[in-house]
Order: structure tokens, then C-alpha cells, then sequence
């Protein structure tokens, strides 16, 4: 087990008072030595790719949903969710579809936009539960893509409660803050007198890259900067990183993971030497005001499904939630005119949206079910199946985990899943870096993502860019962005025999 992980979970903690890093989102029953030795043999790594292996069809396990060839594939509840639970997902539905409009208005319940704001409603970057992508006209208001915006922290800035616990482990970060003007994330639309903060531009340069048989591919590098600020001059140190909304798809299982079974997997020092560290990313909790394991966003940023759903409500659309109770969302204590401006809370709800209503689409985020898997006995996806263990895409997609056994939560709870994602932090290469620190994940670091539902992207939301920016034109071309410690799994791809890259890619699509 990693040095982190043993520093994290041991029952007798190394430094004196310090808190442990735990499950604390989870009601859960403790495994049986029976169990974990079944849990063991279940998620071993597969002996033979002649076949599916047991279970495979169902990807969440009993929550899994039925296959659907339109564009709803993903916003099916969890195939195991009861008759009340069905009715509380609707509702929480609901709340993720709504238009929310400015205050003041007569529509109190929907009132209490921005008054700076990325979009509208969940679902319009979420677009159908799943994949956002960036403008499709350069210059357009960003839509389903955003950039995070952050400078590092000044010399006499007071340590943040993560970053005292995180010195007290012995973990050594970059700090960073948000912008004291523009905030964490560029807002580029606004109600009505409230000046947008900028736009985001995007420009591409093509990169030719040769492949093994006389292939070639082409991925294009984006460049990110900011038109029109509105708030005065850039600073020359500020750090953006760009975020594309991701899928929704399996959320509720991926929070049900034991966070000691992710951290099983840690290895941050490289000790068996196989190239691949995977770190795990600590965040502070504001709901239990303690340290947890991050496991939502693309650098692992937030502990639960709540509070990623509560940041994103304050962020991304200016809603004011019991954990982030300003009207004003984002905006800083230099953008007057949007502290001041009338907002929504205040009234029967208290903030804009209330306890209720957060934990409805909580719930339903939690519950957007898995489809099962398709063409999982096809012999070219069964040859894909051994190339992708082969080259060493499962080291980081690390195919299975069984769920936490729960006590208030049957959806999630004792699920044999196959999410290929370890939920752990990795150096993905000077390509990919952002050179953005967040907590404890470095500029060229990111959390690896799931790749149940990929290949349904297409069918769902009418394109097939991947990554997160969106840069990727296709599951290839993603592929071939893999850098730092995926670098020699990248490369035996380039070098592969086209019909083996061919048959790997088959069956990334049929997950």
C-alpha cells in the first residue's frame, strides 16, 4: 500500500490529533472477512479474453439501465431505484432542468440568476446527463465550458483549513486563491446591467502525428486567453484551466466506493516502480468541516456529490445554497454593482435554492443510472479488451470496485461496478497540463475519468469531443493527448499494429 494511504488510514495516526481521512458522506455496514475474500476474486484482473468475463454486461451492477438508441440513454434512474425513490429523482430532475431568471421577478421559486453566471440551468451544461463541448462559433459565450481562474496566494495569505491539515501530514502544496477581482471562473454572461466578465477564446494548432501501418492522426493544441475584461487589466500571474461539463451518468456509485479501496491503490512514490504513481487528492469538507477524499471534477476537487452539486450551483449560475449562501455567486468584493444588485434569497427558501431542493438533485445525480454494456462478446471488442489490459490502460482505468455496503442507500449499495477509472490523481504530461495547481494535484495532474458511457457520447449529444476541454475529435485523438505517466502506454498504441489500435478503440466504444 502507498506511503499516503498508510499516512491516511492507519488507525494510529502519525501526528498527534490529527483527523482521519474518512467516509464520513456514507452510512455504512462493515464487510465480513468472507466478503472482502469474495470482493477480492470478483474485481481480480481478468484470466482470459476469450469471453466475457461474469457480470460484465451490467456495468453499475443492479442500478444498471437498459440500452436506449436515442439521446436519453443517460437519463434513466438506477434500474434497481423503488417506486418513491423514482418519484424523488423526477422532482430532483425538475430542479436540474429549470430556467432559473433574475431577481427581482414573479417566478420567486426560479428567481436569484447571477448576477454573473456560465449558464442558466444544470442541464444546459449537462446537456441531455451528459458531455458538455466548447463553443461551437469562436467568440461565443462559452456554454458548456468554462475557464477556472486562480493566482497563487500571496506570501502574508492566511493558510485555508486544507492547506494547515495538509502541512500537518507532511504534504506539500502550491497555494493558490481566486482571483481577488474576477473571482474562481470567468462568468461571460450577466443580468441585465451587470457588465459579462470576458469572453474566452480558444484557437487550435495542428499537430500531425504518424502511426505504426502508414496511418497518421492530427490533434489540435487549443490556446485559451480572455477577450474584453470588464473589470480591468488581466494580472500577469493569473492561471486558467478550462473545464468542459462532464457526463452524469454513475455518479452515486463512483461516491460509494470505500475511500480505502482507492486508496489501495495509491502509489505516489512509484515504490513497485511500473512508472504509475496515482495520487490521492484530500479536500476539506464543507458540510462535515473536515478532510475527505476528493473524488468529483477533473482534479478530484470536491468529496461528494452534494457539495460538487452546491459549488456548481454558487459558480457556475449564481445560486445561493446552504453550504455557499452569498446571492451574489462568484463575484468578488471588487465587482460592486453585482454584490448590490437584488438577488433571490431572503424569502421563504432562506437561500435561492433551499435544503430541499439541494438534496433533490443531489439525489438525482446520485441516481442517473449506467446503460448496460454493448457488443461485449464481439470478438474484435474481446481482442480490444486484452490489447487495452495489454498495454497498460487499466493501470489508471482500473476496471472494477464493489460499493460500500449501505445502510440508507440501496441504489449504490454492495455493487459490483465497472466504472475503469481508479479516482486517483495522475501526471498526464506538458500536453495536458493547465499548469494550474488544486490542492494537492500539480499543473500537469488530473483525476482519471470514467469510460463507462463513452462510446454512447455520439448517440447522446451529437459530438465525440473528449477530454476536458474538448480539444479531442475523437476517442483516438484523446488517446493520443496521454502524456507523463501514460506516456509508454501512448506509445505502444502509435506502434501497434493498426488492426490491434483498431479493435482497442472498439472497445473503449463499447463500454
Amino acid at each position: 500500500m502507498a506511503a499516503l494511504a498508510v499516512l491516511i488510514c492507519s488507525a494510529a495516526p502519525l501526528i498527534a490529533d490529527q483527523p482521519e481521512l474518512r467516509d464520513l458522506h456514507l452510512s455504512t455496514i462493515a464487510r465480513s472477512d468472507e466478503e472482502t475474500a469474495r470482493i477480492k476474486a470478483v474485481t481480480a484482473p481478468p484470466t482470459g479474453f476469450t469471453a466475457p468475463e461474469k457480470f460484465e454486461a451490467n456495468p453499475a451492477g443492479a442500478a444498471t439501465v437498459r440500452r436506449r438508441s436515442d439521446a436519453d440513454a443517460f437519463s434513466l434512474p438506477s434500474g434497481n431505484i423503488s417506486f418513491e425513490g423514482e418519484l424523488d429523482f423526477k422532482l430532483g430532475n425538475g430542479l436540474f432542468r429549470k430556467l432559473w431568471v433574475s431577481s427581482p421577478s414573479s417566478t420567486l421559486a426560479s428567481d436569484g440568476l447571477g448576477p454573473l453566471y456560465n449558464s442558466r440551468g444544470c442541464q444546459n451544461c449537462h446537456l441531455k446527463d451528459g458531455r458538455g463541448h466548447p463553443p461551437d462559433i469562436a467568440g461565443d459565450p462559452g456554454g458548456s465550458m468554462f475557464l477556472r481562474l486562480s493566482i497563487p496566494a500571496p506570501e502574508d495569505a492566511a493558510a485555508s483549513k486544507i492547506e494547515d491539515y495538509l502541512a500537518s501530514i507532511g504534504q506539500d502544496i502550491t497555494p493558490t486563491r481566486p482571483d481577488p477581482v474576477y473571482g474562481g471562473q470567468l462568468q461571460d454572461l450577466s443580468v441585465q446591467g451587470i457588465p459579462a466578465e470576458g469572453r474566452m477564446r480558444i484557437t487550435y494548432d495542428e499537430i500531425r502525428i504518424p502511426l505504426s501501418g502508414g496511418e497518421t492522426a492530427s490533434l489540435r493544441k487549443p490556446g485559451y486567453s480572455i477577450d474584453n475584461p470588464a473589470y480591468g487589466p488581466l494580472r500577469d500571474d493569473l492561471m486558467i484551466s478550462p473545464r468542459v461539463a462532464p457526463q452524469m451518468i454513475g455518479l452515486g456509485l463512483l461516491e460509494a466506493i470505500p475511500a480505502a479501496d482507492i486508496l489501495a491503490g495509491a502509489d505516489p512514490e512509484d515504490s513497485d516502480g511500473d512508472g504509475i504513481s496515482g495520487r490521492a487528492q484530500i479536500t476539506w469538507s464543507e458540510r462535515y468541516d473536515a478532510p475527505m477524499l476528493g473524488r468529483f471534477g477533473w482534479k478530484a476537487g470536491m468529496p461528494t456529490i452534494e457539495e460538487q452539486s452546491a459549488s456548481a450551483f454558487a459558480g457556475d449560475i449564481g445560486i445561493s445554497n446552504p453550504l455557499h449562501p452569498d446571492g451574489w455567486g462568484d463575484c468578488t468584493n471588487a465587482q460592486t454593482a453585482c454584490v448590490k444588485a437584488p438577488h433571490g434569497d431572503g424569502d421563504a427558501r432562506g437561500t435561492e435554492i433551499d435544503a430541499e431542493g439541494l438534496d433533490l438533485v443531489s439525489f438525482y445525480s446520485r441516481n442517473l443510472g449506467v446503460p448496460e454494456r454493448r457488443d461485449l462478446d464481439d470478438k474484435d471488442v474481446l481482442h480490444g479488451k486484452q490489447v487495452f489490459h495489454d498495454t497498460g490502460c487499466a493501470d489508471c482505468h482500473r476496471p472494477k470496485f464493489v460499493t460500500a455496503r449501505l445502510k440508507d442507500r440501496p441504489e449504490q449499495s454492495f455493487q459490483l461496478i465497472w466504472p475503469y477509472t481508479d479516482m486517483l490523481l495522475h501526471d498526464m504530461g506538458e500536453g495536458l497540463a493547465d499548469d494550474r495547481p488544486e490542492g494537492l494535484a500539480s499543473g500537469r495532474e488530473w483525476r482519471t475519468p470514467p469510460l463507462w458511457g463513452l462510446g454512447l457520447t455520439e448517440q447522446v449529444n451529437g459530438h465525440s469531443l473528449f477530454l476536458h476541454d474538448g480539444r479531442a475529435r475523437s476517442l483516438l485523438e484523446a488517446v493520443l493527448w496521454h502524456g507523463g505517466e501514460a506516456e509508454p502506454a501512448r506509445d505502444r498504441v502509435i506502434s501497434m499494429p493498426p488492426g490491434d489500435r483498431a479493435a482497442l478503440i472498439r472497445f473503449v466504444e463499447s463500454l
